[in-house]
């Protein structure tokens, strides 16, 4: 079992024009569900829309994308709502990696069907 849960971030921007957060909904409520500190991540760089971007185009775009600025445990699970190609997970995941997590889950309320990408 996890240590911590780390909903994916929105960008400030983004989750101000949404006014809702799914992964950071989901995060609350498995945290209390299964009595587990619910960490913060921050997304800093203002990411256009990934829906018609492919893989590649994906990484690219989230490079430098995601900062953590809380002690790392040694295992975390990211929290999002929908993976489409897994970069988000990907690039949040690496910086978790880089910040000292031994092993980082991702567990994700859907998956969006796999295309060639």
């Amino acid at each position: 079992m996890a240590s911590a849960l780390l909903p994916v971030p929105m960008y400030p921007g983004r989750a101000k024009e949404r006014g809702f957060n799914q992964a950071q909904w989901l995060a609350e409520r498995l945290g209390d569900r299964l009595d587990l500190p619910v960490m913060q991540a921050h997304c800093i760089k203002h990411l256009p829309s990934q829906r018609s971007l492919n893989r590649r185009e994906r990484q690219q775009n989230l490079a430098g994308a995601f900062m953590v600025d809380t002690e790392m445990p040694a295992h975390v699970t990211i929290i999002d709502d929908v993976v489409t190609t897994g970069a988000t997970g990907h690039a949040l995941a690496t910086v978790l990696l880089e910040q000292g997590a031994k092993r980082v889950d991702i567990w994700a309320a859907a998956r969006t069907p796999l295309q060639k990408s």
